[in-house]
């Protein structure tokens, strides 16, 4: 059995019309709610055994937020260059190349990408993964080749403003 979970970044700073889309911060929001999240993700008794994120600052800045906050080794976080906006199949692709030894692998990513992928692994759950949402299903598989579309239990759907 395998469980994935998805994060969306937390909410980014357009303010600094200099940078690049990859390089957009964290605005104070996204500050707030990072932490916010990983302390939920925590309450939520996910413990990724490998944390994979996409290598934007915003991405890579909440995933270290979130590590800290569940107690996961930043030096064991991981950026994966094809999670920077990568689409549905693409996030499937990253997934099938994680060893199968891992059997809770954490994925920090972007929309719209993960908001299809939350759809594709529990059906009609959401419109929107907002930022700094999470989805976490246990997958009935041994492997994390995810293509022919697997049996799954969603665990946890939260996001922010969740009052759930």
């Amino acid at each position: 059995m395998k469980t994935l979970t998805l994060v969306r970044h937390a909410k980014s700073s357009w303010s600094d019309t200099h940078l690049s889309d990859r390089e957009r911060p964290l605005n104070k929001r996204g500050e707030r709610d990072a932490p916010r999240m990983g302390k939920r993700i925590a309450e939520h008794g996910i413990r990724p055994s490998l944390i994979v994120s996409s290598p934007a600052t915003r991405a890579w800045t909440t995933a270290k937020i979130i590590a800290a906050r569940i107690s996961y080794p930043i030096e064991f976080l991981e950026r994966e260059d094809s999670l920077y906006l990568a689409s549905l199949d693409e996030l499937l692709a990253v997934i099938a190349a994680q060893d199968n030894e891992f059997n809770n692998v954490m994925i920090v990513g972007h929309n719209p990408g993960l908001t299809d992928l939350a759809n594709y692994l529990s059906p009609a759950l959401t419109h929107n993964l907002p930022t700094a949402g999470v989805v976490s299903v246990q997958i009935e598989q041994k492997d994390w080749n995810l293509s022919d579309r697997p049996q799954t239990k969603l665990l946890v759907y939260d996001y922010p403003k969740n009052q759930a």
